[in-house]
C-alpha cells in the first residue's frame, strides 16, 4: 500500500471505524476543548502524526477538527495530509452534525468532500466536487469525523453497545459497536485500563481502546484492513 493512500485509510479508519448512540444519558457531558496528538504507525513504522481539536464556535456550536500528516519515509517526501473539520451543535446531550469538510493532498492524487445537514428541511447534501447528492437526515445523525469523540461520550456514561446513524456519501447508515472487553495499554501518553471497543460483524478488522473517565478520544486504534494501521496517543491538553 502506498504512503498516501495509508494516511488516507488511517484517517479513514479513525472517523468511520466508530459509531455510538445518539441517545446518550441525561448525565452526558457537555463538549469541552482539547487537543489529541497521536502517532500514525505501519508495520511498526512511524508514518504519521494527527492532531484532534475541539474549539467552540458560535452559540451553541462546536468545531471539531481532525489533521493526519505524513512525517516519515514517502508520505514526508509527497507531503501527505489530510484535514476532516466538522461543525456540530450540541443538541439532547450529544453532538449533532452540521457540515462537515473533508481534504485530501497526497501530492498527485486530491480528495474533497463536503456534507452540509440542513436541520430545517431535514435534508443532507453530499458534494465531491461532481455534483451534489442528496438524502433524508436523521435525528442524532453525525459524520466520520465525530464519530470517535460520540463513542468516547457514550462509554462515558456506561454504554457497552452502542449505534449510531452517520452520514455517508449516498445515505443515513446506521453503525453498530460494542465493548469487548478491558485491557492494560501503554502508549506514549501513559499506561490504561482501557474498554477495547470492535465493530459488529467485523471484530477482526480493528480494536480502539478508551479511557472514557480520561479521555473522550481513543488511547489507542489497531486497523488490519487498509494497511496494518496504528494509532497511539501521545498528548491530551483539556482547554478548560
Amino acid at each position: 500500500m502506498t504512503a498516501p493512500n495509508s494516511l488516507r485509510m488511517f484517517a479513514a479508519g479513525l472517523a468511520l471505524a466508530f459509531s455510538a448512540t445518539a441517545a446518550f444519558a441525561a448525565t452526558a457531558p457537555a463538549p469541552t476543548p482539547f487537543t489529541a496528538t497521536y502517532q500514525v504507525s505501519q508495520g511498526g513504522q512511524v508514518i504519521g502524526e494527527a492532531v484532534i481539536t475541539l474549539k467552540s464556535a458560535n452559540g451553541n456550536q462546536w468545531i471539531y477538527r481532525n489533521q493526519t500528516k505524513g512525517t516519515a519515509g514517502i508520505a514526508a517526501a509527497l507531503g501527505a495530509n489530510s484535514t476532516e473539520t466538522t461543525t456540530f451543535r450540541w443538541n439532547n446531550n450529544a453532538p449533532e452534525t452540521v457540515s462537515y469538510d473533508y481534504n485530501m493532498d497526497a501530492g498527485f492524487k486530491k480528495k474533497q468532500r463536503h456534507t452540509e445537514v440542513n436541520w430545517t428541511s431535514g435534508q443532507v447534501t453530499v458534494d465531491e466536487g461532481k455534483g451534489p447528492m442528496t438524502y433524508p437526515s436523521a435525528p442524532g445523525i453525525v459524520d466520520r469525523n465525530t464519530t470517535p469523540y460520540a463513542i468516547g461520550l457514550a462509554l462515558r456514561t456506561g454504554k457497552q453497545d452502542v449505534s449510531l446513524p452517520v452520514a455517508v456519501k449516498r445515505n443515513v447508515e446506521t453503525q453498530e459497536f460494542k465493548v469487548a472487553g478491558k485491557d492494560a495499554v501503554k502508549v506514549p501518553a501513559g499506561s490504561f485500563q482501557a474498554e477495547r471497543v470492535v465493530r459488529s460483524g467485523d471484530e477482526n478488522a480493528f480494536s480502539a481502546w478508551y479511557a472514557p473517565q480520561k479521555y473522550p478520544v481513543p488511547v489507542k486504534l489497531t486497523q488490519s484492513d487498509g494497511g496494518n494501521l496504528e494509532l497511539q496517543l501521545v498528548d491530551y491538553k483539556s482547554e478548560k
